[in-house]
């Protein structure tokens, strides 16, 4: 039991399990499933479908910061993925010819990965801060994504290109199958193979792991390139969805929503210590949490700021100093005799 409730996915399970039970109890039909035309719909699906693209970024942003770094660009990539694969489905005579939709989504993602081959250039080879040479491109961004665009919301008509965000596959959402994959596919990089060892120890210590024979420059590079393909995934699935690109409010406040994630999910922000699952966790917390806001109908000015204030619950109740002091100020309180030894000690 003790094991137990030390597992680093304890606390974020306890508080996802909270919430569900929370939207059930103020509605019963929250955990209701239906299948209509081969499709499953249901609160959470909905959930698992709309969290698709954070938690892409997400797992980006959990590789980043084990490496003591931060990337505050993601969410302008999202947009600028977004942007160019609709500009380019927008140009084509057929809007659903297969060269048009594959054409769009290596221009998206091939941007997506120079883009993450920027900030890994700026953070690795110039030693610019990563908070600051990611805050560049974060602020760029979006001038960039409406420089695609021309300051309009481009829409577009590619039942193939819409297959991403809301197609179906196995009567579940395509979304989710992507998250899957890119999940599992990083799981086994990072456990069967040394590269999570190298991360690990670059995050810890990047002049002892490059003493000791690793390439820490092509590490850093590596998670920021894979950081930004994470976005720009992410990118084509947002405006997949929405069969739309806008390149001033796709992905907004996207890499905080992620870095709150990560470390929800029990990531040290000190790099050297990363779990992918409980990123995942943090995740569906954050995106359970919108959907609880919007259903008791918080008024949407006042939404960022009880998602704050519950985030930083949750914070503070996997801090496990926080525990600790809560503990022993009851203790002193209910029996005095443990206040005056807590003094002598």
């Amino acid at each position: 039991m003790n094991r137990l409730y030390r597992h680093h996915l304890f606390w974020p399970l306890a508080v996802l399990a909270a919430l569900l039970l929370f939207n059930l109890l103020y509605s019963p039909d929250f955990f209701n499933l239906v299948v209509r035309n081969g499709h499953l719909y249901g609160s959470l699906i909905d959930i698992l479908n709309f969290g698709a693209p954070l938690m892409l970024v997400a797992i980006g942003m959990t590789l980043v910061i084990a490496t003591k770094g931060i990337d505050l660009s993601v969410g302008s990539i999202v947009a600028i993925a977004g942007a160019q694969a609709c500009l380019t489905i927008s140009k084509g005579a057929d809007q659903n010819a297969w060269g048009v939709v594959l054409s769009a989504i290596g221009l998206a993602i091939g941007l997506s990965l120079v883009l993450g081959a920027w900030n890994g250039f700026l953070v690795s080879a110039t030693g610019i801060q990563p908070i600051i040479a990611t805050l560049i491109l974060m602020v760029a961004g979006r001038g960039i994504a409406q420089l695609i665009t021309s300051g309009q919301i481009i829409t577009i008509s590619s039942d193939r290109y819409g297959y991403i965000g809301i197609g179906s596959l196995a009567a579940l959402p395509f979304s989710i199958f992507v998250v899957a994959a890119v999940f599992l596919l990083v799981s086994l990089l990072i456990r069967r193979t040394a590269l999570g060892l190298f991360i690990e120890s670059v995050g810890c210590n990047p002049r002892a792991s490059r003493l000791i024979g690793i390439r820490s420059r092509l590490v850093l590079v590596t998670v920021y390139v894979f950081s930004g393909l994470c976005a720009g995934v992410a990118g084509l699935i947002l405006s997949s969805n929405v069969a739309s690109a806008d390149g001033n409010n796709a992905g907004l406040w996207y890499e905080l929503d992620a870095i709150l994630a990560v470390v929800i999910g029990g990531t040290s922000l000190n790099g050297g210590r990363f779990y992918l699952a409980g990123t995942v966790v943090g995740a569906l917390i954050i995106q359970t949490l919108t959907t609880t806001i919007y259903m008791i109908g918080v008024p949407p000015e006042i939404t960022l700021v009880v998602k704050a204030f519950v985030v930083l619950a949750v914070c503070l109740i996997q801090s496990e100093s926080f525990r600790k002091k809560i503990v022993q100020r009851w203790k002193t309180r209910r029996y005095p005799a443990e206040r005056e030894v807590a003094r002598h000690v």
